[in-house]
């Protein structure tokens, strides 16, 4: 930005032609330049595009894997509870039986 403004400052037909050469080569150069960067920008916004879906496609199946893993386990838990809660009532029964 400094040589641009320094251009400016030091000689005004140098600013001049450079705003004249902006205006006559501006509607075929920017076009030209927008045909060139146009299949390299789609380029760059595929790539980000699968990036991302494989990051988060990650995510999904790490998360999954949690929460198959945690039912599981709580299911496990609860058939072990149910298991103990039966034979502490059963041997709760079976001392219940000895004292009378």
């Amino acid at each position: 930005m400094a040589l641009i403004e320094d251009m400016f400052k030091t000689n005004a037909v140098t600013g001049i032609a450079i705003g004249a050469a902006a205006l006559v080569l501006g509607p075929t150069l920017f076009p030209a330049i927008g045909r060139v960067l146009r299949p390299a920008a789609k380029t760059v916004i595929k790539g980000g595009l699968v990036l991302y879906r494989e990051t988060v496609g990650a995510i999904g199946d790490l998360t999954t894997d949690l929460v198959e893993e945690a039912k599981r386990e709580l299911e496990q838990g609860s058939a072990e509870s149910a298991t103990a809660a039966a034979s502490a009532a059963a041997g709760h029964r079976e001392s219940a039986r000895e004292k009378h």
